[in-house]
């Protein structure tokens, strides 16, 4: 079979949007390329986010910033939408600290080095001459869309945000007819990219591509998979560790019998092993499992269950 051999041509190109041609492309790939790549650009692509925040005097979504204009709701809303270039695997965190008259924008937001703001000059609140803001930040690096229900903080006053990750906004594609000497049934594919400014609409292209690559690759050579076990890491665990087995869902008797026997947060149960556990007065087999759906809720597994 021949190599493909078509064109890449770049027609626009601002920070936020990309128009390119790509052509000539034999009759029917316009549609296969067009359509593959709109799916990875709007869905695999890693990019940061804003996931959990801490306002100082603030317990919830619904309380009131003494000095501030808006509401809290409102610079929740904001906050997801600060464009943040990160691409770390650790959890960061960032401040934001103002206090007097005036706008507070995104540039406010202390963030390490590692860490850039592709739109500082967002305005979040505004505060009136006796008002104050202060508060903490995480920022994480993921891959399309996680909401806020998903994460558990452990934290009363520790809100959670919903976090698009992805770097791209929007994405068209067209295909048309093309000419290729006196054959006329090649295909156009006129590709648009909108970004949020945290990445060039030509590098998302080229990282799409390498996605669909990978996963070519893996059907022509395909690597060993290697099973690793699933059973839960007590120094993965993270905030969920924390969490009593009364804040996991289970019944009433389930966790006065689990803390009557010593087993009082999710860390503690799931390096506990199974005969153990079957040992605990007023626990059964029947109660292991109604743990174990309990864990599994929240992404953890008991032991040799």
């Amino acid at each position: 079979m021949n190599e493909p051999m078509f064109e890449i041509k770049a027609e626009e190109k601002t920070q936020n949007y990309g128009k390119f041609v790509i052509s000539p492309l034999v009759q029917g790939y316009g549609d296969t390329l067009g359509n593959s790549l709109r799916r990875v650009l709007l869905t695999s692509l890693p990019g940061a986010a804003i996931t959990t925040v801490k306002i100082a005097g603030v317990r919830h979504q619904f309380s009131v910033v003494k000095g501030m204009k808006e509401d809290v709701v409102d610079l929740l809303l904001n906050l997801k939408k600060v464009r943040i270039t990160y691409s770390g695997d650790k959890v960061v965190r960032a401040s934001l600290n103002v206090k007097g008259a005036g706008e507070v924008k995104a540039k406010d937001i202390k963030v390490p080095a590692e860490v850039k703001i592709a739109n500082p000059e967002f305005v979040l609140v505004t505060l009136n001459k006796s008002g104050s803001l202060s508060a903490d930040i995480e920022i994480e690096s993921g891959v399309g869309y996680m909401p806020a229900r998903d994460r558990v903080t452990g934290e009363i006053d520790l809100i959670p945000l919903d976090a698009s990750f992805s770097p791209v906004v929007r994405v068209n594609y067209k295909v048309e007819e093309t000419r290729v000497g006196r054959l006329t049934n090649y295909d156009k594919l006129t590709l648009e990219i909108w970004t949020n400014g945290t990445i060039s609409p030509k590098d998302t292209l080229a990282q799409g591509a390498m996605i669909l690559v990978s996963y070519f690759s893996q059907i022509i050579a395909p690597k060993k998979v290697e099973k690793k076990a699933q059973e839960a890491s007590t120094d993965d665990l993270g905030s969920v560790g924390k969490l009593s087995v009364e804040e996991i869902g289970l019944p009433t008797r389930v966790s006065n019998a689990l803390i009557r026997a010593g087993y009082e947060t999710v860390e503690v149960l799931v390096s506990a092993k199974k005969e153990e556990l079957v040992n605990v007065r007023n626990l059964g087999e029947k109660s292991l499992k109604i743990i174990s759906v309990a864990l599994a809720e929240k992404g953890v597994k008991l032991q040799q269950l």
